[in-house]
C-alpha cells in the first residue's frame, strides 16, 4: 500500500488547549463521483471550494462507500457498521433510530448535536438536540423542510437553504459547548434541477465525454449487460420527464444511436455540473463563515458523498453497482490543530471508519461493536502497518427500475471479486476484474487460465472477510462453497 504524503506535523492533542473538545462539522451530499471534483480529475469538474479542504487538510486518494445506496450509507455513518449490522439493507425499510449512533454517544457526552438537510432514512432523526430535514428526496426550488418534527415550507434554492439554516443553527447554539453538525446537501442528486441563476451555464460548452463512455458491457458477465442504467433507455425515458418539467427540448426528432445517446449525455452532465456549482459555492460559503466565526481552528470539517454516481461513464448513470465509479467517494479532512495542509493519502478509507473517528477525536471509547476504524492516526501523518489491504462491498437492493441484482464483493490494489445472486439466493454468476491491467474495468477474466490462482485466493480472501464483518449467509448464495 502506499504511504501518506505529507511532511513530518507534530499532531497535537485533542485535549490540549484548555482541554477544549473539537467541533465536527460533516459535510455530506447526494450522488456526488470522484470523477467531478477537481481535486481528483479537473476534466469535467471545477470545484475549487470542495477542494480547499483537502488542500488545508488531507485528501483520500482511495475512500469507498459499503453499499452504494442513499440511505444504507447514511445509516453506516451514524452507526459504524456495515447494512446487515444496522438493518438498513437498502432504501426500502425505515432506519431503526433504537440503535446506538455516534450522535448519541456525542450527546451524552456534552456534545450539541445537529442534523440539517437531506436526512432520507424514513424514520425521524434521533440522537440530534436540532433537526430540521427534507422529507424523503425533497425538492429544489421553494422546498419543504420538517424543523423539530413541524413541516415548514422555504422560498428559494434548496442548496442556499440549507447553508443558510446551518450558519443560522451555529449562530444560535449554545456557545459553551462544542457541536457537532450534519450539513447534508439534495445535490447532485437527480432530477438535476440547478438554481435558476445557473441554469444556463455550460450552454455553449460541449463536456468531454469519459474515457469509458462507448462501452458496452459485453465482456463483462450478464447480470452487467442486462442493467438498464445506460443513456438509453435509462436517461432516455427519465428525461421525459424530467426535461418536460422544466420545459426543455426533447431530443431531436431521427436523433438515435450514438448521436442520441451523446445528446442526453451533454443534456445530463450539465445539469449535474449546474447543481454542484451551487454546492461548491455553497460550501465556500460555509467555509468562510467559520472562518468570520473564529471556529476554524477547532474545527474538524470532513467533506464525503454517500456514494459515488456513474456520469456517462460505461455509458451509463445512477450507483448501485460495485464499479469503481460507483463505490468510490470524496473524502477531505480539514483540523488545522492535528492533519498538516496539502496531506494526500492512497490508504483505504471506508464510510464505516467515519463514526469512530469522530468519536476518538471527540475523546471518546469506540465502541466494540462499530465495525470501522478510526482514521486518526492517518490525519496524524502516521502509515498504521496493519491498516486494510482490501475492502468489503455488499448492495441489496433488490432490481427495480436499473435491474441491478443483488451483489458483493472484494477489493484489493490488483483485483476486484464479485458475486451476484437473487433475492431467492440463487447464483447469477461471478466477475474477476483485474484492475491493473484493466484500470476501466471493461473485462471480466474469471475464465482465462492464467487468472486461477488468483481468484482461488481472492475467493479465499472474500469468505474471510464475510467471516471477519460477520455476514449472514443468507446474505448469499445458499449453495455457495465460498
Amino acid at each position: 500500500m502506499a504511504l501518506i504524503y505529507c511532511w513530518g506535523f507534530a499532531a497535537a492533542s485533542i485535549v490540549a488547549e484548555g482541554n477544549e473538545k473539537p467541533n465536527i462539522v460533516y459535510i455530506m451530499t447526494d450522488d456526488h463521483a470522484v470523477q467531478m471534483m477537481s481535486a481528483y480529475d479537473n476534466s469535467r469538474a471545477s470545484t475549487p471550494h470542495l477542494d480547499r479542504i483537502g488542500k488545508e487538510g488531507i485528501l483520500f486518494r482511495n475512500s469507498f462507500n459499503t453499499n452504494a445506496l442513499c440511505a444504507p450509507s447514511r445509516a453506516t455513518l451514524l452507526t459504524g457498521k456495515y447494512s446487515h449490522k444496522n438493518g438498513q439493507l437498502s432504501n426500502r425499510q425505515p432506519f431503526n433510530g433504537d440503535q446506538q449512533t455516534f450522535p448519541k454517544l456525542l450527546q451524552k457526552a456534552g456534545y450539541q448535536t445537529a442534523v440539517i438537510g437531506k436526512w432520507h432514512l424514513r424514520s425521524s432523526p434521533t440522537g440530534f438536540d436540532y433537526s430540521n430535514i427534507l422529507p424523503g428526496q425533497g425538492d429544489y426550488i421553494d422546498p419543504e423542510l420538517i424543523e423539530q418534527g413541524v413541516k415548514k415550507k422555504h422560498k428559494g434554492y434548496v442548496t442556499d437553504i440549507i447553508t443558510d439554516l446551518a450558519m443560522d443553527w451555529l449562530k444560535g447554539r449554545d456557545k459553551t459547548k462544542p457541536f457537532c453538525l450534519l450539513y447534508h446537501h439534495k445535490a447532485p442528486h437527480a432530477e438535476f434541477v440547478p438554481d435558476p441563476k445557473h441554469e444556463n451555464l455550460f450552454d455553449e460548452v460541449t463536456v468531454p465525454t469519459p474515457v469509458s463512455f462507448d462501452d458496452d458491457s459485453s465482456a463483462r458477465a450478464k447480470p452487467v449487460q442486462d442493467t438498464t442504467n445506460r443513456m438509453v433507455p435509462g436517461i432516455q425515458e427519465r428525461w421525459h420527464t424530467w426535461g418536460a418539467k422544466r420545459h426543455k427540448e426533447a431530443p431531436p426528432e431521427g436523433l438515435d444511436g450514438k448521436a442520441l445517446e451523446m445528446w442526453l449525455y451533454q443534456q445530463y452532465v450539465k445539469d449535474y455540473k449546474r447543481v454542484m456549482v451551487s454546492v461548491d459555492q455553497n460550501v465556500g460559503r460555509f467555509l468562510d463563515f467559520l472562518d468570520e466565526q473564529g471556529l476554524t481552528q477547532n474545527t474538524i470539517v470532513i467533506y464525503t458523498s454517500d456514494n459515488g454516481m456513474f456520469v456517462g461513464d460505461h455509458n451509463m448513470y445512477d450507483k448501485r453497482l460495485v464499479h469503481e465509479e460507483a463505490l468510490r467517494i470524496p473524502l477531505a479532512i480539514r483540523f488545522p490543530k492535528v492533519i498538516k495542509a496539502g496531506s494526500v493519502t492512497d490508504l483505504y478509507s471506508l464510510n464505516i471508519d467515519y463514526a469512530p473517528t469522530i468519536l476518538d477525536f471527540a475523546g471518546l471509547k469506540i465502541p466494540n461493536d462499530m465495525q470501522g476504524r478510526s482514521l486518526r492516526p492517518i490525519l496524524e501523518g502516521k502509515n498504521p502497518d496493519d491498516w486494510r489491504q482490501s475492502i468489503y462491498y455488499h448492495y441489496y437492493e433488490p432490481p427495480g427500475k436499473h435491474n441491478i441484482p443483488l451483489h458483493y464483493a472484494l477489493r484489493t490494489d490488483r483485483f476486484k471479486l464479485i458475486h451476484y445472486y437473487t433475492k431467492q439466493r440463487t447464483d447469477l454468476g461471478w466477475e474477476l476484474i483485474d484492475l491493473k491491467n484493466d484500470p476501466h474495468e471493461y473485462r471480466n477474466v474469471i475464465d482465462l487460465p492464467e487468472y486461477q490462482n488468483a481468484l482461488a485466493d481472492m475467493k479465499q480472501q472474500l469468505a474471510q472477510a464475510r467471516k471477519t464483518f460477520d455476514v449472514p449467509k443468507e446474505h448469499g448464495v445458499s449453495s455457495s462453497k465460498e
